[in-house]
This record gives C-alpha cells, structure tokens and sequence, in this order.
C-alpha cells in the first residue's frame, strides 16, 4: 500500500482538510451504504483522510498517528479524552464531539481490524538501544519496562494502547510532551497517569529510541 504524500501541513491546514472532508466523503461514500451504516462508513473515509488509508497514519511537519490494529478500548478512551479535555488537541475535540453512539465503538473496531502496514522511518541505530529500554526499562533511573504494560512487542490490551508500528515521530513527539497534553484534569485521572512518570524520566535520546524501536514492530 502506498503510503501518504510527504508534505509540510500546518494544524490549520489539517483542520481545513478535515471540514473539507466532512463535506465532501458524504457524497462520494458508495451507495451500496444505508443509514447508519453509511454514515459509518463516512465517518471512517473522514478518518482516513488524516490517519492515512485504513489508519496506517501520516508522517509529515505535523505527523498524525496510526489507527491500524490499535486496541479498540484505547481508541474509545481517547476520543472521550478529546471530549472531556482530559486530553488536549483542538482538532480531534471537535471531531470527537461529532461521533455520537455506538459510531464511537464501531469506528473504533474498525481500526482495529485494520491491516495497513506500518511506514516505519525510524532511525536504525537506535533501534537496539530502544528494545533494552522497552524490554527491560532503566533500573538506575527507576523507569519501568515498556513491555510490563504494552506487552512483549507492543500489542497493548484494553485501554493500554498499541505502539508496535506506531510512527516514529508521533511516539517522539508524545513521550516528550505527555504533562502538556494528557491527564489534564487532575480530578479525573485515567491511564495515561501511568505513564506521567516515565514519560518524564526519560530523556529525548532515551525517547526516541523507543520511538525507533516500536516503529519497527508489526
């Protein structure tokens, strides 16, 4: 499968691509769709306009995570995040607000039945240094094994999310600003108070050798 075009989008214009696609995948959505399950189906073209075809997600300035295979628990978590400004991203908030019912569950096991293969990217000479961190963790700094959680090769389980294949950039990306935009209302702590701790601890080289290491995993 081919992977998404390389080129430089700013938020604002991922938001425009996205109102564009609301307004324009209704009516290309294929007929052979009724009701509900047209609306799905809409609403899932709508994803892939940003995550990339069937959620295999996008590496660019602004780099958009892969949905392919991730746990539907996890998807239905971080959407009600969104909603509930637990987590912050502007635009995924006001996607979210517009998923309404069980189209939440059902996009949602969408992805997850996904089989996009991962774009990978990583660079190499950090994956080996990343598997020792995930498969062991770093004892002098006290930080925990990643595979304690997300599982020998990353597979996740319920609200643990997925990261085997997840975008080198995008795991970069949310390991060095997880206090800036996880857990964000104090009184209503979910998973990701799990990993304040250990985002925290680790440093960017550290970071982005998990990030290598995982992007390399199917």
């Amino acid at each position: 499968m081919a992977t998404v075009p390389e080129r430089k989008r700013t938020p604002a214009a991922i938001a425009v691509i996205a109102v564009m696609a609301v307004l324009l995948v209704g009516a290309a959505a294929p007929t052979a769709f009724a009701g509900p399950d047209r609306s799905l189906a809409a609403k899932f073209a709508y994803c892939q306009d940003c995550h990339g075809p069937d959620g295999q997600g996008y590496r660019g300035f602004y780099p958009i995570p892969r949905l392919a295979g991730q746990q539907v628990q996890y998807i239905e978590n971080q959407l009600r995040a969104f909603t509930e400004h637990r987590r912050k991203n502007e635009i995924m908030l006001n996607v979210a607000h517009g998923l309404h019912g069980g189209m939440v569950t059902e996009l949602a096991a969408r992805f997850h039945a996904a089989h996009a293969p991962p774009i990978g990217g990583g660079p190499r000479g950090l994956v080996a240094r990343g598997k020792e961190i995930f498969d062991s963790g770093i004892p002098e700094k006290n930080v925990a094994a990643c595979a304690a959680c997300h599982g020998p090769g990353a597979p996740g389980t319920g609200e643990i999310p997925r990261l085997a294949g997840q975008l080198y950039e995008y795991v970069v990306a949310k390991l060095v600003n997880w206090s800036k935009e996880r857990g964000q209302i104090a009184s209503q702590p979910d998973t990701s108070l799990i990993m304040e701790p250990i985002a925290h601890s680790l440093t960017r080289p550290e970071a982005q050798a998990v990030a290598a290491y995982v992007s390399t995993l199917r």
